[in-house]
């Protein structure tokens, strides 16, 4: 009798102890001071703004950008925030400027028609410094949420080339000195938990104002125009 009373008793209790762990276990798991520290990555259509005249673009000019940003709630609801970070970005640019390099000097002319080579190219490599202002409807409990993320990146050229192919030529041209190695640029991420629309544009032109063309500053300022991804 003893026997059979230490085993009921065990198996009342047995249940009320799961019960317990498992409230215990919701409790932790919902983590009410939690951050949105991101790795990010975005695929870009780039756009050359600002063009002089003789200067157009050709075929789908792409980008790519990735890093990692580190949030910083500003508010009790953690909603507000900041966050800053680093990344890298790459991009090319079908156009028809054409570049010459002569004695440590480039010189720049218009190529007429794009029947006239196969290939008129820019791509670079910059590593990026993002600071960003962050609004979101987040919650502990869920990931789901409206953004709008605004911010500004400095950016530092490691790598650009040049590269023109017509019949059976072929040049190619790096580290451009009329190139600005470092540029400012402005952003903005609008979107909901998976898709988010992302608009960069680069105050800092491409070209230094010493660059001309037909005796008119080259400039080029940039508009990327894609979508960006976030893992937590």
């Amino acid at each position: 009798m003893k026997l059979l009373f230490k085993f009921l008793l065990f198996f009342s209790i047995v249940p009320i102890f799961a019960q317990e762990t498992k409230s215990l276990s919701s409790i932790i798991e919902v983590d009410s001071l939690y951050r949105e520290d991101q790795f990010y990555f975005g695929f870009t259509y780039n756009l050359l703004i600002n063009r002089p005249k003789s200067i157009s673009q050709e075929k789908f000019s792409s980008g790519f950008t990735a890093g990692f940003l580190r949030d910083m709630p500003l508010n009790k609801n953690r909603t507000i925030a900041i966050a800053s970070g680093l990344g890298l970005s790459y991009n090319k640019y079908f156009q028809n400027l054409s570049v010459l390099e002569t004695d440590q000097s480039y010189e720049y002319s218009a190529l007429e028609t794009i029947s006239s080579f196969s290939k008129n190219k820019l791509e670079q490599v910059f590593v990026d410094l993002p600071v960003e202002f962050r609004w979101r409807t987040s919650t502990p409990e869920s990931h789901k949420f409206w953004r709008i993320y605004a911010g500004f990146k400095i950016s530092y050229s490691i790598y650009d080339n040049y590269v023109y192919v017509a019949n059976q030529v072929t040049r190619k041209i790096s580290d451009n000195q009329d190139l600005n190695k470092l540029r400012l640029g402005t952003y903005l991420t609008v979107g909901y938990n998976t898709w988010n629309f992302y608009a960069y544009y680069g105050i800092t032109p491409l070209f230094k104002n010493s660059a001309t063309i037909y005796s008119e500053s080259i400039g080029l300022n940039t508009l990327n125009l894609g979508l960006m991804f976030y893992i937590l």
